[in-house]
């Protein structure tokens, strides 16, 4: 790792910490974002910030927030760290508070930044898993943001590994697919680009929202509707999506095939996807 951001500062990250009263590390009381760090610029920065700000508006501590200086401070820590590709995370906490759920009328946040190498890409389709163990609450405004507790998303996960697959698929409370553990779901059938909607779950992912927005320039229809396993093992191809990795084909489900026959398109959205990139 780098050095680390806290509080408008670099520090070593062995030297980085937070109060043992930190609303984050004792509720979860925060949000973060994680982004592409492509050419020493955070790519689709806007849409992480404005996602960042909504997160802040569910928790209700969004005007203790300064973002356009937190658009500066992550412009300034990359160039200070001299990074050309990484992973930025941008982690915002309420701060500290008294012992119990209120939350101090004047909030101080707690603002760290990280920057890390790029995973190396992906050689092989994705083998995934239906997790049974949780569910994701698509009722919880919670669903829709980027908050720290990921523990639902932990126990999917550990599960799909347990079961000798790389990532799990999570339900929602109603048996519809919402997400993969830190991934949106995308299925191409019939010339269409199905995803979940945000109603069943499915994070309002950057990455989703930009492959949503290229479908028509890769011939496909892009359509928002509630999918199922089922779903899943009949589509023409299926393929997640975050803002690190991009698009990530999966080649299995439960420990069956899954159908790959729309590589084509599947190949035009990353050169669509790449050409943003390089032009941001």
């Amino acid at each position: 790792m780098t050095q680390a951001w806290q509080d408008g500062r670099l520090v070593a990250p062995d030297a980085a910490h937070v109060s043992i009263a930190d609303r984050g590390l004792l509720l979860g009381d925060g949000v973060f974002e994680t982004m592409l760090v492509h050419n020493g610029r955070a790519f689709d920065l806007e849409a992480h910030l404005a996602r960042l700000e909504t997160g802040l508006g569910v928790l209700g501590f969004a005007e203790a927030v300064d973002l356009a200086k937190l658009r500066v401070d992550i412009a300034h820590y990359v160039t200070l760290e001299n990074v050309s590709r990484a992973v930025l995370r941008v982690t915002v906490t309420r701060g500290g508070g008294p012992r119990g759920l209120a939350a101090p009328h004047a909030p101080h946040p707690t603002i760290l930044m990280t920057l890390s190498p790029l995973p190396p890409p992906r050689e092989t389709p994705l083998s995934l898993q239906v997790a049974t163990s949780t569910r994701r609450n698509e009722l919880s405004p919670v669903s829709r943001i980027k908050a720290l507790p990921y523990l639902d998303n932990l126990i999917a996960f550990q599960e799909a590994r347990a079961q000798g697959a790389d990532d799990a698929l999570m339900l929602n409370t109603r048996g519809a697919v919402a997400c993969a553990t830190v991934a949106n779901l995308f299925l191409i059938r019939e010339g269409r680009l199905e995803t979940p909607p945000v109603g069943d779950g499915a994070l309002p992912g950057v990455m989703r929202a930009l492959v949503l927005s290229l479908a028509k320039e890769a011939g496909l229809a892009p359509a928002e509707r509630s999918l199922y396993a089922s779903d899943v093992g009949e589509a023409d191809h299926v393929f997640l999506t975050n803002s690190v990795r991009g698009v990530v084909e999966a080649g299995s489900c439960n420990g069956a095939e899954l159908r790959r026959s729309a590589g084509g398109a599947v190949e035009q959205l990353r050169k669509l996807i790449a050409v943003r990139i390089e032009e941001a």
